[in-house]
């Protein structure tokens, strides 16, 4: 993008229909959905003189949104965990336990923010990996991805070692300046 202003006006028409879906598909509740993505547009007018045109409106609009999200995991997950456990015990008057209230791990949302991250970063990673020239996307997924062997790589390929070392620091930096775009 050559220039860095928004036009704050025309978000809703634009964005908000693309936004609310991406954020329906995690979070499965379209109030709390229709709540993050109005959180996503207030965060983006309080910090438009950060915007520096680098990505599209809608790519910055939706890195609010995904961290939007990330925290509202964090919050459901710092309130999840609460339990109430009946707890039996013999005093020496014979009485029952009591109710005891206490902090019980919910394994699945404590990495909920985690996960949907590992995911999008996934999804972004193979996006990126289809815009790099043929040979380099799969010189890195064999030796990065599917964890082949240099020397069954060049084999397979009929490359060097170093010409191997070259295309792979090659891909890293595309993917690297990809992700950056599209991503981050």
């Amino acid at each position: 993008m050559a220039n860095n202003k928004i036009d704050a006006s025309k978000w809703v028409d634009r964005y908000s229909d693309y936004l609310f879906n991406y954020t329906i598909t995690r979070i499965n509740d379209a109030e709390l959905a229709k709540d993050i993505v109005q959180d996503t547009f207030f965060a983006g007018l309080k910090s438009m003189k950060n915007f520096k045109g680098e990505a599209s409106e809608r790519t910055w609009l939706a890195s609010i949104l995904k961290r939007k999200i990330i925290d509202h995991y964090r919050k459901t997950n710092s309130k999840k965990g609460q339990a109430e456990v009946r707890m039996s015990y013999a005093s020496n008057d014979d009485e029952t336990g009591d109710w005891l209230e206490e902090r019980v791990e919910d394994t699945f949302f404590k990495n909920a923010d985690l996960n949907l991250e590992n995911t999008e970063l996934s999804e972004a990673i193979y996006l990126c990996l289809d815009k790099l020239p043929e040979k380099q996307a799969q010189v890195f997924k064999m030796k990065t991805i599917q964890d082949y062997d240099t020397e069954v790589i060049c084999n397979e390929l009929n490359i060097t070692p170093s010409n191997l070392w070259v295309i792979i620091h090659r891909a890293r930096t595309a993917l690297s300046s990809c992700l950056e775009k599209n991503w981050f």
